[in-house]
């Protein structure tokens, strides 16, 4: 690991950015080991309690002032609030399911650091704790992409199945991923915690923290949606209309969810539509609750460029989902999906049905080890 970092090509100063876990603070670690000039570099993204919050700050500060090198701190309350807080309160109260880590990946964290490090300390380069790993463009592979990927960085898998985090970066353009570092991708997590434990680092031993930074927060996801929704009371049907029970609001129920319904019917029921016109939870056997097809919007197409044929892939619908082969047709563009910021959609037609396909998520297309692109899955109609 450390040999590959004194390796690496070109100027080796970088800035890390640190939440104040044991991920983040092994990377720094390793880069000082390796030699790089490091800098520290935290987000301020709420005030108040949290791992990311307070004790984060406080551990950052801790692990910089323990390896001898600077720390920052950057205030991204107010981009923060509008960017996932905002967005999330929107997504759910219009029947989403909507995933903010990886819009808060490239629309808080990554360009954000890289922007400020450059024009503040004239950093060109960031390293994080991600569980992933960049190939340079360039290199040639042994296995063929299903598209072009002439002169493009490729993100890759964390070498860790448990680990990999690839799928909340996939909507990182090509201009951060060449300027990303990415010290732990081919570690374990035991071994990140041993070699850790080995450096005597303050958070060798500080346990996870939650996936969502705002349930960490808030002490759970029901406790955040509560302080910005109001309760709104709705229906609980079958598909064709049957009532079968209410719901205090539509942000506490997910697709595919089967336990806390609060409903009795002769079979077990699983959530498959959040109705926001209606406000009703439509609900449904779970032999109903599968998709063969599905469409995706925003794509943001990284290791390849933007296919015009139909390709094969292989894809996650879910962070902790097993990957499926699918089949992937370009959608032309319409006058509307042009003006967008990201306008490529394409049709996923899976080759097995699919549980649990929650419009809001996104949907991440894989080659093997080798992240092509993703984007969000779409609600019907």
């Amino acid at each position: 690991m450390l040999g590959r970092l004194r390796q690496w090509p070109g100027e080796q100063r970088v800035a890390v950015g640190l939440s104040g876990g044991v991920d983040s603070s092994l990377t720094a670690a390793l880069l000082v080991a390796a030699g790089w000039e490091v800098e520290g570099l935290t987000l301020w993204l709420m005030s108040g309690k949290g791992t990311c919050c307070a004790e984060g700050l406080v551990d950052a500060a801790g692990i910089c002032d323990q390896l001898g090198v600077p720390h920052h701190v950057v205030d991204a309350r107010a981009r923060f609030q509008e960017q996932i807080v905002d967005f999330l309160v929107q997504g759910y109260g219009e029947g989403l399911t909507p995933l903010p880590c990886s819009r808060c990946n490239r629309s808080v964290k990554f360009g954000p650091m890289l922007a400020w490090a450059e024009a503040e300390r004239g950093i060109g380069r960031l390293a994080t704790g991600h569980y992933a790993r960049v190939r340079p463009a360039g290199i040639t592979l042994e296995r063929p992409l299903p598209g072009e990927g002439a002169g493009r960085h490729q993100l890759l898998r964390g070498l860790d199945p448990y680990k990999d985090q690839s799928y909340f970066l996939y909507d990182l353009p090509q201009s951060v991923l060449g300027r990303l570092v990415f010290p732990l991708g081919e570690l374990t997590k035991d071994a990140t915690r041993a070699e850790a434990a080995r450096l005597g680092l303050r958070t060798a031993e500080k346990p996870e923290s939650q996936d969502l930074c705002l349930a960490d927060h808030h002490g759970s996801m029901r406790a955040f949606l509560d302080a910005y929704l109001p309760p709104r009371q709705g229906e609980i049907v079958l598909a064709d209309g049957t009532v079968l029970g209410r719901h205090d609001g539509l942000e506490h129920f997910t697709i595919g969810q089967r336990k806390g319904l609060g409903v009795a019917w002769s079979e077990p029921l699983h959530v498959v539509r959040l109705d926001g016109a209606m406000n009703r939870v439509v609900v449904a056997p779970r032999r109903e609750a599968t998709r063969q097809v599905c469409t995706v919007g925003a794509i943001n197409w990284v290791s390849i460029a933007p296919p015009e044929q139909p390709i094969e892939v292989e894809v996650q619908v879910r962070y902790r989902s097993l990957p499926e082969r699918a089949l992937l047709t370009p959608i032309t563009q319409t006058a509307g999906d042009q003006a967008a910021e990201r306008p490529h959609r394409a049709r996923l037609d899976f080759a097995e049905p699919q549980f649990s396909v929650a419009p809001g998520q996104a949907a991440v297309f894989y080659c093997g080890e080798v992240l092509l692109g993703g984007g969000l899955i779409q609600a019907e109609g």
